[in-house]
């Protein structure tokens, strides 16, 4: 029986919008979604209500996760606080490893996360891009084997990029070919698996925003 795998990235965030927001942060490598963020995903949230999602997880960045949870309000009960889809944590992004929300302030802020979850990956800061892409490849193939159902993965430019040659089986360096070299914000990527091969049907879409234009903004 076929199954699905849909990879998003998180839609617009405020410091893209607003470009001051990020001096006066408490956390300004940890933004939320832009009102037009917000838009986004509830736009996506639409396209995908039909669907039967049965797990949702979610890198812990706040753009990621309140992405997260406006999907799971459509499609699923729940979402997983996933280490292993967080940002790059690149050295020359952040001069240290990056603030994200607290877990009990988003467990307070967000009634869906569970709790119980343990995340199956983990991310280092100062780790290389491939390093990045690597581990979201092999936490996205752990996540598949170990949770039945289609899953939802909401994650980053690097992350989803690396979880979609994880599931595909193939070097990290093949996503190039298959994914657009950005990847737009709200987007989505589908893999099917029929016996246990995972196959692209869907490459960064973004049918489901206004137009075409409004999506090229959004990177």
């Amino acid at each position: 029986m076929a199954r699905a795998a849909f990879l998003v990235r998180h839609g617009d965030r405020l410091d893209f919008a607003e470009p001051r927001w990020s001096a006066s942060a408490q956390r300004p490598h940890d933004p939320p979604l832009s009102p037009d963020g917000v838009a986004q995903v509830r736009a996506l949230a639409r396209r995908l209500r039909p669907e039967r999602i049965a797990h949702v997880f979610s890198s812990p960045f706040l753009r990621c996760v309140e992405t997260a949870v406006l999907l799971a309000e459509a499609t699923a009960g729940d979402v997983k606080i996933e280490q292993g889809l967080s940002e790059w944590l690149s050295a020359e992004w952040f001069p240290s490893p990056p603030a994200t929300c607290p877990p009990a302030e988003l467990y307070a802020r967000f009634p869906r996360i569970d709790r119980a979850y343990e995340s199956r990956g983990g991310a280092r800061w100062g780790e290389s891009g491939e390093d990045a892409l690597r581990r979201s490849g092999d936490t996205a193939v752990r996540l598949a084997a170990q949770f039945a159902g289609d899953l939802l993965l909401v994650g980053h430019g690097a992350s989803i990029r690396g979880a979609t040659a994880g599931l595909l089986g193939v070097p990290a360096a093949e996503s190039n070919r298959l994914l657009p070299e950005e990847i737009p914000c709200a987007s989505l990527v589908r893999l099917a698996q029929r016996d246990e091969r995972w196959t692209l049907e869907l490459a960064c879409d973004v049918s489901h925003l206004a137009c075409r234009a409004e999506a090229a903004r959004y990177r």
